[in-house]
C-alpha cells in the first residue's frame, strides 16, 4: 500500500512541483494538460466518440450555450415552470430518442399517467368516489353502494356524478390535481419540505383504490411499460409494496398474486415488444413500521424471491427519511439474510435528506455497511466523503432523481445540487424519475434534460449521456448473462440514434 501512495505521488510530481511556481507565466501546455485531465475524471470523461458522435455531440454542446444564456433556464426554474420550457428544447427533443437503457427507480403507486388514471380507469364502471375532509379522494370499485369508512362517509358513484356536472373537463382536472403534486405555484403552495410531503403521500394514498383493483392492475403494470416504451427505456426495476388488491365483489388476493400478475403482464409485453427486456420488482415496505414488521416483511421477501427468482430483485424501506426510521434502528432486522444464510439484494433509499448530522443523515454510511446494491437518491452523500469514497471503491451507484429532489424541496436550482459534484468525479451514478406521476412526466427523459443541462452544465456531453445510459444496464440487478444481451440490444440501439440523429 505504501508502495503504491508512492508510485501516485511519484506520478503527480512533476504536476505538483508546477502549480507550485507562482513567480511567472504558467505553461499554457501544462494548463492543458491539466483541463484535460479534469474533464478526463467526470461522467463520460473516458468515453471514446465516433466521428459522428462527435458530430451530434458538436450540435448539443451549441444547443446548450443557447440555452444557458436564454432569459428563463430551464433547470434554474420549478418544474412545474420549467416543464413548457423543456417541451420547446431542441436538446429535449434529441433526449426523447436517445436509448436510455433501463428505469432503475420508479415506485409502482406513481408509475403511469394521472391523465390515464382519470381519462381511462376513472371512466369504467363500478367506480366510485369519495371526497374527504383533507381535500383528497378516495376511490373505490364495487358491485353494490360502498359501506361508509372512516374518513369516507359519502361514496358516490362516478358514472352518475359526471352527468350531473355541466363541467366534466373541468371535474377531471380537479381529479388528476389530487393525484399530482403539480400546481402553477409551486412556491407558495408548498412553503416547505413538510407541506409538499403531506400533498405527496395524500395522492399516494387517493390513487392506491384505483391502482389495487385486480383488473386495472393489469392495464397499469401494461400502461406503464407502454409508457417507458414510448421514452425508449427498455427494462425496469421498479419498487412496489405489493398491495393486496381486490375484485368487484370484494376477493382480495396476496402479494403472490400480484407478483404472478406482474410476472404475466411483463411476459405479454416483451411478446409484444421484443425490443423491450423486462421489468423486475424492488419489494419495499415503509420506513414507518417496527422492527418486527419490518422483520416479517424481509422474511418474506426471502420467501418470494425465492418463489420467483427472475422478478423479485431485493428489499428496500421506502417514506420519507427526515421523519422515518433509520436504517440503524431497523438493523436487527436487517441482518436476518446473513443470520440465515441468505443472500438478500438491498436497494436503500439513503441520504434523501438536507439534515446534516441528524441521525437520519448516517442512513448513507448504513446502507454500504448493509452491503446496499445501490444508494437510492444520494443526495447527501458529498458532505460524507469517507461514505463517498466508499460507495465508489465498492461501485455502489447512485440512483439520481433530479426532479424529485427539486419537487420535494431540497434544492431549487438544480445547477447546485450535490450531484454535480459526483459528476465531475465520474461517481457510479445511473438517472432516474422516482415519481413520475405525481411530478407530471413520464418516462426518463425530463430527469435526463435536467441532469445534462443543469446539473451536468457544459462539461456534459454526449459521452456523459451514453456513459449513463450505459451505467443503467450495468449496475441494474440483471444476471451477467442478461446484462450482456441488454448491452447489445442498447448498444444497437444507440447506432440507430446516432445514425439518424448526426
Amino acid at each position: 500500500m505504501a508502495f503504491s501512495i508512492f508510485q501516485t505521488l511519484l506520478g503527480c510530481l512533476p504536476l505538483l512541483c508546477f502549480v507550485s511556481v507562482t513567480d511567472g507565466m504558467p505553461d499554457p501546455t501544462q494548463r492543458d494538460l491539466l483541463i484535460r485531465e479534469e474533464a478526463s475524471r467526470q461522467t463520460g470523461g473516458r468515453v471514446t466518440l465516433t466521428a459522428a458522435e462527435q458530430e451530434l455531440d458538436a450540435y448539443l454542446h451549441r444547443l446548450k450555450e443557447k440555452e444557458m444564456s436564454a432569459a428563463q433556464f430551464p433547470p434554474a426554474l420549478h418544474f412545474f415552470r420549467a416543464k413548457p420550457l423543456i417541451q420547446q428544447s431542441s436538446i429535449f427533443k434529441v433526449l426523447q430518442k436517445m436509448p436510455k437503457g433501463a428505469a432503475l427507480h420508479i415506485h409502482s403507486s406513481s408509475l403511469v399517467s394521472v391523465d390515464w388514471l382519470v381519462k381511462n380507469v376513472t371512466y369504467r364502471p363500478h367506480c366510485y368516489i369519495c371526497f374527504t375532509w383533507d381535500n383528497s379522494v378516495r376511490f373505490l370499485f364495487s358491485d353494490r353502494q360502498p359501506f361508509p369508512r372512516w374518513n369516507c362517509f359519502y361514496w358516490q358513484l362516478l358514472e352518475t356524478l359526471r352527468a350531473k356536472i355541466k363541467d366534466p373537463a373541468g371535474f377531471d382536472n380537479s381529479l388528476m390535481q389530487r393525484l399530482t403534486l403539480f400546481t402553477e405555484d409551486p412556491d407558495g403552495e408548498y412553503p416547505n419540505q413538510d407541506v409538499v410531503w403531506e400533498k405527496f403521500e395524500r395522492a399516494f394514498i387517493a390513487a392506491a383504490g384505483l391502482i389495487t383493483h385486480a383488473p386495472v392492475l393489469r392495464d397499469y403494470l401494461y400502461q406503464g411499460l407502454e409508457e417507458l416504451h414510448r421514452d425508449n427505456v427498455m427494462y425496469l426495476e421498479l419498487r412496489s409494496g405489493l398491495s393486496k388488491t381486490y375484485e368487484l365483489d370484494g376477493t382480495i388476493h396476496d402479494k403472490v398474486w400480484s407478483l404472478k400478475t406482474f410476472q404475466d403482464v411483463t411476459k405479454k409485453f416483451t411478446a409484444d415488444y421484443p425490443d423491450f427486456l423486462g421489468a423486475r420488482i424492488i419489494f419495499s415496505v415503509h420506513r414507518a413500521l417496527s422492527v418486527s414488521e419490518v422483520r416479517a416483511a424481509v422474511e418474506e421477501a426471502i420467501q418470494l424471491q425465492k418463489e420467483f427468482p427472475d422478478v423479485v430483485a431485493g428489499f428496500d424501506l421506502v417514506g420519507r427519511e427526515d421523519s422515518g426510521r433509520t436504517l440503524w434502528y431497523f438493523r436487527e432486522a436487517l441482518s436476518l439474510p446473513a443470520e440465515v444464510g441468505v443472500t438478500l439484494p438491498y436497494f436503500f433509499h439513503a441520504g434523501e435528506t438536507d439534515k446534516e448530522g441528524t441521525d437520519v443523515d448516517q442512513n448513507i454510511l448504513d446502507a454500504l455497511l448493509f452491503n446496499s446494491t445501490r444508494i437510492g437518491h444520494g443526495y447527501a452523500l458529498v458532505h460524507h466523503p469517507l461514505a463517498k469514497d466508499l460507495s465508489r471503491k465498492l461501485d455502489v451507484a447512485v440512483e439520481l432523481c433530479p426532479i424529485s429532489n427539486q419537487v420535494l424541496k431540497l434544492v431549487s436550482d438544480l445547477r447546485n445540487h450535490p450531484a454535480a459534484v459526483l459528476m465531475s468525479e465520474g461517481h457510479p451514478m445511473v438517472i432516474s424519475s422516482d415519481d413520475p406521476s405525481l411530478f407530471g412526466t413520464t418516462g426518463l427523459s425530463y430527469d435526463f434534460y435536467q441532469a445534462f443541462v443543469g446539473i451536468g452544465g457544459l462539461k456534459a456531453n454526449l459521452g456523459t449521456l451514453k456513459e449513463l445510459a450505459v451505467n443503467s444496464i450495468r449496475y441494474s440487478s440483471l444476471p451477467a448473462h442478461l446484462k450482456d444481451t441488454a448491452l447489445l440490444m442498447w448498444q444497437n440501439k444507440w447506432h440507430a440514434f446516432i445514425s439518424d440523429e448526426a
